[in-house]
């Protein structure tokens, strides 16, 4: 043992090795007992504190806050039941200068190696979780509240639109039957589309740009059939691709973004709603149209999700317009995850193999079928093979 690490062993705090939970499954694989895991998990879950608690680390330094506000949630009070040392808030920057398995020092809400901080937060203590806890189950119950009066209101305002599909435009882009992949601007968006291109390949969808997730349709080599949004956040070459245009209008019929469109000379149509939500509009749009298969990307929407903003005035509008897609209604990552070929296991491996015994078989068999020698033999061989095939198509 070097005289540094002795010296910083005298130190107070929680003493272990760092791991570096940017990528947190990884990290939870390779996590020790003892150790120091830096994470970014905002209301961090049940079910990953559970995780975490299996890995059995001495500290964990989190760069968002366990507990927002936003939903209530067990998950800290798990790991501080378990004797794990929390901190939290040390900020997007808590990665930059970590080391994966470097030894590290915990005191105070304060990350050091050796007398170098690197890293700070806020400790956090079994009280003031149970306080946020509280604090956030009371505000879910106001915002559900909320949500309760704002979809019953909604729901009546614009249920000949979600039942009977008035208002919206009746265009042929031959939805019915089809699969269809709408394309959003949501985080993450790009890396699933192109995670989707076996599938698109495959079925040859409709595809339906949403905002400037039009643009990223066009940026990785596909044309979209449908645009809808605002076109003052669309490319003009994306606007210009050949597809139809819908423009997401008041009920009034007012469209933000029309005067652009009459500028590019580009025909379009509106779709008025009370919704101001271009991905919930076509969500509606291709159920409507009778798409056999809605595929969301960009546009994830999940219970914490829904509690977290369940105020908001576009709630009501996101929930509904999933409701009316129903059981056609697949997130794109879910679909590209069945397209994912595992290169690190042994099934490409045990394939490749056993092509080339099938070839050795036949090369075998091949060669040693005949009088001559087992090119010789090849060679008659493949000239049969050739034979065969040209009789088959004299007939």
């Amino acid at each position: 043992m070097s005289l540094f690490t002795r010296n910083s062993a005298d130190l107070p705090g929680v003493h272990g090795d760092v791991r570096d939970g940017s990528r947190l499954d990884r990290a939870l694989r390779r996590a020790r007992e003892g150790d120091i895991l830096a994470i970014d998990a905002p209301d961090l879950s049940h079910d990953l504190a559970k995780r975490i608690v299996e890995a059995k680390p001495a500290a964990v330094i989190n760069a968002s806050r366990f507990t927002t506000g936003a939903v209530p949630n067990f998950g800290p009070q798990l790991l501080v039941d378990s004797g794990v040392e929390l901190v939290e808030d040390a900020g997007p920057e808590l990665f930059d200068k970590l080391r994966d398995g470097r030894r590290a020092r915990l005191d105070e809400g304060k990350l050091y190696y050796g007398d170098r901080r690197v890293a700070a937060g806020t400790p956090v203590t079994m009280a003031e979780l149970t306080a946020s806890f509280e604090e956030a189950r009371t505000g879910l119950v106001d915002r559900m509240e909320a949500l309760s009066g704002n979809l019953v209101e909604f729901a009546a305002a614009e249920s000949p639109l979600y039942v009977d599909g008035l208002g919206i435009p009746d265009l042929d882009i031959g939805l019915r039957g089809r699969k269809a992949v709408l394309v959003g601007p949501g985080e993450g968006h790009r890396r699933t589309l192109e995670r989707l291109k076996h599938f698109i390949r495959e079925y040859e969808p409709v595809l339906i740009g949403v905002d400037a997730g039009a643009d990223t349709l066009v940026d990785l080599d596909h044309t979209p059939d449908l645009i809808i949004g605002d076109p003052q956040g669309i490319a003009a070459e994306t606007l210009r691709c050949g597809a139809r245009v819908v423009l997401p209008a008041d009920p009034d019929g007012h469209a933000t973004g029309l005067e652009r469109i009459q500028d590019l000379n580009i025909g379009c149509v509106t779709f008025p709603a009370l919704s101001d939500s271009a991905m919930d509009l076509a969500l509606v749009f291709a159920a409507h149209h009778g798409a056999e298969m809605i595929v969301a990307v960009g546009a994830p929407l999940d219970v914490e999700t829904v509690f977290a903003a369940a105020d908001a005035p576009g709630t009501p509008s996101a929930l509904l317009s999933r409701l009316k897609a129903g059981p056609r209604l697949v997130d794109g990552e879910v679909v590209a995850d069945l397209y994912r070929v595992d290169g690190t296991g042994f099934g490409v491996a045990w394939a490749v193999l056993a092509v080339l015994i099938a070839v050795a078989v036949i090369l075998a068999i091949a060669g040693t079928n005949g009088d001559g020698s087992v090119t010789e033999n090849l060679i008659d061989t493949w000239n049969s093979i050739a034979l065969w095939f040209q009789g088959l198509f004299r007939r």
